[in-house]
């Protein structure tokens, strides 16, 4: 392509200015001032910025490490809390008030790697909300973060006992299963599904891993079962001789009510949250973000 020359100047040719489109019409993702865009790319609800994921081998072993760290607190708290008291009150509170601390503070330090999901259904919600679009996770990779997960949680609570003097991987003699438990299982992880997808939908990204502990505080308090919600680190404490474990022959009944809560969770986002604008005003809508 030649470059117009003016008349009355020939073989002069003028340069040609640089288009600079309006920033309005730029779609949220191609402004890097909102870590929270969703639909930068990401590896799940928890934004990681838009920049380009890490390699797969590392976000895996994110995943794995962040799930072991989480249940060598769950478990290890309950240890420690056991042995300093015998009023159970004060038992609970300390090892929820660990747990929940343990994952904003793992949410935070994991996000920018793999999202920082530490938990199969945060993963599957990722899967399924961005099936089909460029900033998805991968069913195969979506696989792989459960399965990381999963082998991370039953190698912190083996580290947990380990670290008590308890013996390591000996099965959970604990008894969780009634109707109530699996209630109350459902209502918490499907709040969980909720606060994530949804604070993530309305352009609240940032606030995710405050958000995550929080709720954990609340569904232990609020609900009868304890609020496990995490069905990798529900499999790693049946592995526990501690009174944080759970008997083998109950965690199929709490992973199955997991998963039916996760999905009523992100029906009720849907419902709540598909197509509003995002609440963040630093993030301006283009042509791709309008519905």
């Amino acid at each position: 392509m030649t470059t117009p020359v003016p008349p009355g100047t020939p073989g002069k040719p003028l340069p040609l200015p640089k288009p600079t489109p309006p920033t309005g019409s730029l779609p949220a993702v191609a402004l890097p001032t909102d870590p929270t865009d969703p639909t930068a790319p990401a590896s799940g609800p928890y934004p990681t910025g838009p920049t380009a994921a890490p390699p797969l081998g590392r976000r895996l072993a994110a995943e794995l490490v962040g799930t072991a760290l989480l249940a060598a607190v769950v478990v290890g708290s309950g240890h420690q809390a056991d042995a300093l008291t015998s009023d159970a009150g004060l038992r609970f509170l300390a090892n929820v008030g660990a747990s929940a601390a343990a994952l904003a503070v793992l949410i935070t330090l994991f996000g920018p790697v793999s999202g920082g999901h530490l938990n199969p259904l945060i993963t599957a919600g990722a899967w399924w909300t961005g099936r089909g679009t460029p900033a998805g996770l991968p069913l195969r990779e979506a696989v792989g973060y459960a399965a990381a997960q999963t082998v991370g949680a039953v190698a912190g609570t083996g580290l947990a006992d380990a670290m008590f003097g308890h013996p390591v991987f000996r099965l959970s003699v604990v008894p969780r299963g009634s109707g109530a438990l699996w209630l109350a299982e459902a209502v918490a992880t499907g709040t969980l599904l909720l606060v994530v997808t949804g604070a993530t939908a309305a352009g609240r990204g940032r606030l995710v891993p405050a958000l995550v502990g929080l709720w954990v505080v609340t569904a232990c308090w609020a609900t009868s079962s304890g609020g496990f919600a995490n069905p990798a680190v529900t499999l790693g404490r049946a592995f526990t001789d501690g009174w944080t474990g759970i008997a083998p022959g109950s965690v199929p009944g709490f992973v199955l009510a997991q998963c039916a809560g996760a999905a009523a969770g992100l029906g009720l986002a849907a419902l709540l949250f598909d197509g509003r604008e995002r609440a963040d005003p630093d993030v301006r809508p283009g042509p791709s973000d309008k519905r």
